[in-house]
């Protein structure tokens, strides 16, 4: 499984990644989680607000941070 976070790097998008690190780890799940920052690459996914998640190059949530929680629900689906 590949995550993609896209974002600048701004605080929001580092907490996606650290709620979605948290969520593999609770799951016990493995997945190469890659942080999108080129403005290219997040428009080629038809992203225009950050941050973003993709999953095996699906966008499944934009232009919110999602809890822990939540994205323990988009992996299990």
């Amino acid at each position: 499984m590949i995550i993609k976070i896209l974002g600048s790097g701004c605080k929001k998008c580092i907490t996606l990644g650290e709620n979605t690190q948290a969520a593999l780890a609770n799951l016990g799940s493995e997945a190469q989680i890659l942080k999108v920052t080129d403005i290219a690459e997040i428009a080629a996914h038809g992203v225009m607000s950050t941050p973003a998640l993709v999953i095996d190059d699906k966008v499944v949530s934009v232009g919110k941070v999602l809890s822990t929680g939540d994205v323990e629900k988009l992996l299990s689906a």
